[in-house]
């Protein structure tokens, strides 16, 4: 399964990258405006579209997805073949910084919602140390199987997860749900959570970026 991805260079060589995946239905230009607001002297913006497929849950409509989702309910069958899939799709984009001279410890994966997920799920099983992971509105895919498929590259990966309290898509016990499994298997997660629904608001930009200057070189 190829895809392409919407890129922007750095004004300076690029020393990071940062893979950033969008959500649901969206395309890779969803989260452009937010790169002036960021760490971006030094950093690549690779931000991949997603695979176009029929998702369940809005009536077997094609749209760009990571996965199927076959319902929002807690309980609902997971697409585990489809995720796999938009994982091994991300470790191509990260073979492709590391193959351009970034140090995996200096590649962030981030997404919102969906984007999130695969984010999540992947850097947690990835083979070499990457620089973090920036879980946006989101939660833990496959949960069930992460505690066998961690890597010890990544079991001290730094995770910044942030969700909105009155999200009508991915409620917010979803999110909380994930951050204390995540926590139980040892991670520092750093936690943050906004009065607002499905969105990324302006104080969340502001942490968000604080954060990754901590991050990256």
């Amino acid at each position: 399964m190829n895809t392409n991805a919407f890129i922007i260079e750095p004004p300076q060589p690029a020393t990071s990258s940062i893979i950033w995946l969008h959500g649901l239905g969206a395309n890779g230009k969803d989260f452009e405006p937010l790169v002036p607001l960021l760490p971006n002297q030094h950093t690549r913006f690779i931000f991949p579209h997603a695979p176009e497929r029929p998702i369940t849950i809005n009536g077997g409509m094609v749209m760009p997805g990571w996965y199927d989702i076959y319902g929002f309910d807690s309980t609902a069958e997971q697409d585990a073949q489809g995720i796999r899939e938009s994982e091994q799709l991300v470790c191509q984009y990260i073979a492709t910084e590391i193959e351009q001279g970034i140090d995996s410890k200096y590649i962030i994966l981030a997404g919102f919602s969906q984007g999130g997920a695969v984010a999540l799920h992947t850097g947690l099983r990835y083979p070499k140390t990457l620089g973090g992971i920036l879980a946006l509105s989101t939660y833990l895919p496959l949960s069930y199987t992460v505690e066998h498929e961690i890597h010890a590259a990544n079991r001290k990966i730094p995770i910044f997860m942030a969700h909105g309290e009155f999200d009508p898509v991915l409620p917010f016990g979803y999110a909380e749900k994930s951050r204390t499994l995540l926590e139980q298997l040892g991670y520092n997660i750093e936690w943050h959570s906004y009065p607002m629904q499905h969105n990324i608001a302006p104080e969340e930009i502001i942490d968000i970026s604080q954060w990754l200057s901590l991050q990256l070189p």
